[in-house]
């Protein structure tokens, strides 16, 4: 037995591993979900990545942040160079990096444990349990099991290893200075640089240290100043100075997003403590990815809790540095939780909740958890405090694996988020699609009426709802003429848009009436109407390219040709303007198509390297053989 006990902690993380392997497992049968085709669809273009040109724009062509995101978009391509693809091959990949990531966690925790003065079994046994209860936990799934939250993983698994890494080198440096601090510059330089090329909040990893550094106990050595300058200080002043040159309190300063900046600060510190809601006291599933419900803080009494809560966050940051030498793992946990929420949960202007944010942050947010079961020991028998420690580890493994059960199926667990989410425009309109596709008119209308009800100001339920009659071919023309006057009023809103390219799409299929196309064109006149919409560039390219396409099916197609030139002016990118030429061309206008693509080869030539996907050659290639193609059918078509 005495032989055993240098092994146990070492046995029990294998089986947590393998635990967590098993309460994910049946996740792995779910579909794709909300961002993932966007960020993946390109790996079909120009017919996938097959070559150095395609993978060059598939990998360096990123556009979901600052960085790009270039390593996580390589990482993809283990799993397939098209689209579409099958989910659960992503998501294996996504489970095995969140193995890794727990496995790099507990080499972290077990170094920063020893680094903070711990005894090898107290460090070997708070490591472990610290570790397992973020593997294991609930709230981490969703972060898992979708799959384009890799981004998320990737730069966390990076932060994780320079984290050891650093504390490596923080533990040779009493012995031997100079290879300490090599290990420890090494760990922060790259680490940052492969973290933030995964996703930017990598570029907190300096910050992150600092907050390991300034809860450490005092009798360490303290590392040189030119080090601390060079290594912690400038990189994290540099990420805060870019992050305050970014405030700006103008009203109305995104006209995609329903607050401004104040209102995000507010609204954020009651959403934060949402999060460590769920974190301590987990549950099977909430509202999911629908989380447009949330209600926005306008001013510290509205709602009142946001005074409570910006109160309470005060308490706590007040608490962690007060007891940063008394408790320094209470102290450390806060503070790294807070700094880890910087990019994300500030005054940047991105959505205003999502889970995965919390994985990162969290990741030694149970170490005070496992200290305080270890002090325990001093009042119970080692026995009942390894009951109540497994206890703890089994409930999160159960809770983990019965979400990940409602993952698998991705059309229930659709359903699940829009029954949890009443207030929710996304939510209700999926729950009225999902009824729409099982045959059930009937009850998609009577979500949509109800939802309607509750939520005026929403155009994406007003749009919704005249999808629901277009699709049924029940639309009449007083259908669209609702949804004009609707919709010249409301606020913006991105998924409205996204509907309405859907709804031209309709329009366009052979079997649909020819009036739903011109009672289209009406609508989005009256929708370019809106400020609201009019303050957004995207809208802005997008009304006169399905405007020419409408016409272009109508048979105008010289008008459509004006349109169509406009919309490549407002893009300015040769990929949509080649997709415009194509479009008219096909519809058999050789001319008009001949006469856009010298205008898509001006704004090409305009066109900088940098925003370029494929090398340009690339480019010349594909014009000259659609030029060529084009004077062809107009040879063929001249007397």
């Amino acid at each position: 037995m005495d032989s055993f006990r240098p092994l146990a902690p070492i046995f029990l993380w294998i089986g947590t591993i393998l635990l967590a392997c098993f309460c994910l497992w049946p996740g792995l049968t779910g579909g794709f979900l909300f961002d993932d085709a966007p960020n993946l669809q390109d790996l079909s273009a120009y017919g996938g990545v097959t070559d150095w040109g395609t993978f060059r724009a598939f990998v360096f062509g990123g556009w979901s942040g600052p960085s790009g995101r270039p390593i996580a978009l390589a990482s993809f391509l283990l799993n397939d160079n098209a689209w579409p693809s099958d989910p659960a091959s992503f998501k294996y990949t996504n489970l095995m990096l969140h193995l890794l990531a727990g496995v790099l966690l507990t080499w972290a925790a077990l170094q920063l444990c020893r680094f903070y003065g711990l005894d090898e079994r107290r460090a070997q046994w708070s490591a472990l349990f610290a570790s397992a209860a973020w593997l294991l936990h609930p709230f981490l799934v969703s972060t898992t099991l979708y799959p384009v939250q890799r981004m998320t993983q990737l730069a966390a698994i990076f932060v994780f290893a320079a984290l050891a890494a650093y504390l490596h080198g923080r533990h040779l440096f009493p012995l031997r200075p100079r290879a300490g601090l090599v290990w420890m510059g090494t760990s922060l330089a790259l680490g940052t640089v492969l973290a933030t090329l995964s996703k930017e909040n990598g570029a907190l990893l300096p910050l992150l240290v600092l907050t390991v550094e300034f809860c450490a106990p005092a009798t360490l050595p303290r590392l040189p100043l030119a080090f601390r300058a060079l290594f912690l200080w400038l990189p994290s002043l540099v990420l805060l100075g870019y992050l305050l040159r970014q405030l700006d309190f103008t009203p109305g300063l995104w006209p995609d997003r329903p607050f401004d900046q104040p209102e995000r600060l507010l609204t954020e510190s009651r959403i934060l403590w949402d999060y460590l809601g769920n974190l301590f006291l987990p549950r099977i599933e909430g509202s999911g990815l629908y989380r447009d419900d949330i209600v926005i803080s306008h001013s510290l009494f509205d709602p009142p809790s946001t005074a409570w809560a910006l109160a309470a966050l005060a308490v706590l940051l007040g608490a962690a540095f007060w007891l940063r030498r008394r408790a320094p793992f209470l102290s450390l946990a806060v503070l790294f939780f807070f700094a880890g929420h910087l990019i994300e949960s500030t005054w940047l202007g991105l959505e205003l909740y999502f889970e995965h944010r919390n994985y990162l942050p969290s990741a030694f947010l149970f170490l005070p958890l496992a200290r305080g079961l270890d002090l325990l020991r001093r009042q119970v028998s080692a026995a009942t405090v390894a009951v109540l420690g497994l206890a703890m580890l089994g409930t999160l493994a159960f809770l983990t694996y019965q979400r990940a059960s409602l993952w698998g199926d991705a059309e229930k667990l659709e359903i699940y988020w829009a029954l949890a989410a009443p207030n929710s425009p996304r939510a209700q309109n999926a729950l009225a699609n999902f009824y729409a596709r099982m045959g059930d008119a009937e009850q998609a209308e009577a979500v949509i009426t109800d939802a309607i009800a509750r939520l005026p100001d929403s155009p994406l339920l007003t749009m919704s709802r005249l999808l629901q009659k277009v699709y049924l071919d029940t639309a009449t023309p007083e259908d669209f003429t609702w949804a004009g006057e609707r919709l010249v009023r409301q606020p913006f809103d991105a998924q409205a848009v996204m509907a309405l390219r859907t709804l031209v799409d309709q329009a366009l299929r052979q079997d649909r009436p020819a009036w739903y196309r011109s009672a289209t064109l009406t609508l989005i006149d009256r929708l370019a109407e809106n400020p609201a919409f009019n303050r957004f560039p995207l809208f802005l390219r997008l009304i006169p390219y399905l405007k020419a396409r409408l016409l272009l099916a109508d048979g105008y197609a010289d008008e459509a040709k004006i349109l169509y030139r406009e919309a490549m002016r407002r893009y300015a990118n040769i990929d949509s303007s080649m997709q415009m030429v194509a479009e008219v061309a096909n519809a058999g206008y050789y001319a008009q198509a001949a006469r856009l693509l010298d205008e898509a080869e001006t704004l090409y030539r305009q066109q900088p390297e940098t925003s370029l996907k494929f090398p340009r050659r690339i480019y010349d290639r594909e014009i000259a053989r659609i030029r060529a193609q084009i004077q062809k059918e107009l040879s063929h078509a001249q007397p």
